[in-house]
């Protein structure tokens, strides 16, 4: 049973080599402008982020793994690192003894607005600033296909 290897197009296959080049380069640009101004990797800010618009400011571990793009042994290590920083702290989940709630302290909160200055220039730096208001409403709605 022999069974035919899928050809994308070539356009496909562009768009995905594109799409890959240009997040490599994004993300590597905008940590580098976190680390010059001496904020914490990116990272940090998506766990405080989703905590900070989280109902109460507190989510399950798995809740802040699905949000994010975060593997779970690495939100785990993660984790532990921002609560030795007294960023967020980890809650008995009443209804379940054994479960946890990562709970956004005001340390967390202050950090991630400290943060959110230097990421949002970022943001405008270099992807705003390149892009008229319709190209970027344009590469967000196709981008929101694959969502």
């Amino acid at each position: 049973m022999s069974q035919e290897t899928p050809k994308p197009s070539e356009a496909a296959t562009s768009a995905w080599t594109s799409i890959m080049r240009a997040r490599e380069r994004l993300l590597g640009a905008i940590e580098a402008d976190l680390k010059a101004a001496g904020m914490p990797p990116l990272a940090w800010y998506d766990v405080l982020w989703e905590l900070a618009r989280s109902q109460d400011g507190r989510l399950r571990p798995y809740e802040i793994e699905e949000r994010t793009l975060l593997a779970q042994y690495n939100l785990s290590r993660l984790l532990d690192r921002l609560e030795r920083e007294g960023l967020v702290r980890r809650e008995v989940f009443a209804e379940d003894g054994r479960g946890r709630w990562v709970v956004l302290s005001d340390a967390g909160r202050k950090l991630r607005e400290r943060m959110w200055i230097v990421y949002a220039k970022s943001i405008d730096t270099h992807i705003g600033c390149k892009l008229a208001e319709n190209e970027a409403k344009a590469i967000a709605g196709l981008l929101d296909r694959f969502l």
